[in-house]
């Protein structure tokens, strides 16, 4: 299966939240709260589509990163089920890490579910590293956050 990932806008905030709402039953982010974040000029939102698809959204991937500011974090990563254990979350998190890279971060940072152990694996695979444990961020279910952070190498160039 192959995708397209492109700037998400607000005519995607639909589809956005439809995800949203059913990936993360009992903690999702509100439309109000969606839509600031896609609006917010220091972040990226992306979507992913099937190629022979371009108007279904599969997946998308939020970053806050302020232009030369040396920390940025990952806002949220969500993929449907149909598409999941192809490389999509991958595809989306490197997308994001190498937005940050570009606009000047040195880190990366995000929170996982303690009890999402694909997606701390992933990280992990990623070159991510747990720094914390936040107790009952999750709510309502109670489930705490693991804080993690990626050291962004810089890209190195060489001469012709």
């Amino acid at each position: 299966m192959t995708w397209h990932l492109r700037r998400a806008t607000g005519d995607d905030l639909e589809s956005i939240m439809a995800i949203e709402t059913s990936v993360f039953e009992n903690d999702a982010w509100s439309a109000p709260l969606m839509k600031a974040e896609l609006e917010d000029r220091h972040g990226l939102y992306v979507v992913a589509v099937p190629t022979a698809e371009p108007e279904v959204i599969v997946a998308y991937a939020g970053l806050r990163a302020p232009l030369r500011e040396p920390q940025a974090d990952i806002q949220t990563i969500a993929v449907v089920p149909d598409a999941r254990r192809h490389g999509l979350g991958r595809v989306l998190m490197q997308h994001l890490i190498a937005e940050a890279r570009d606009r000047g971060a040195t880190e990366l940072f995000l929170e996982v579910r303690a009890d999402n152990p694909n997606a701390q694996a992933l990280y992990e695979s990623l070159g991510f590293e747990q720094l914390a444990i936040r107790p009952n961020y999750y709510q309502p279910d109670g489930v705490d956050a693991i804080v993690m952070r990626h050291t962004i190498q810089p890209t190195e160039v060489s001469p012709a």
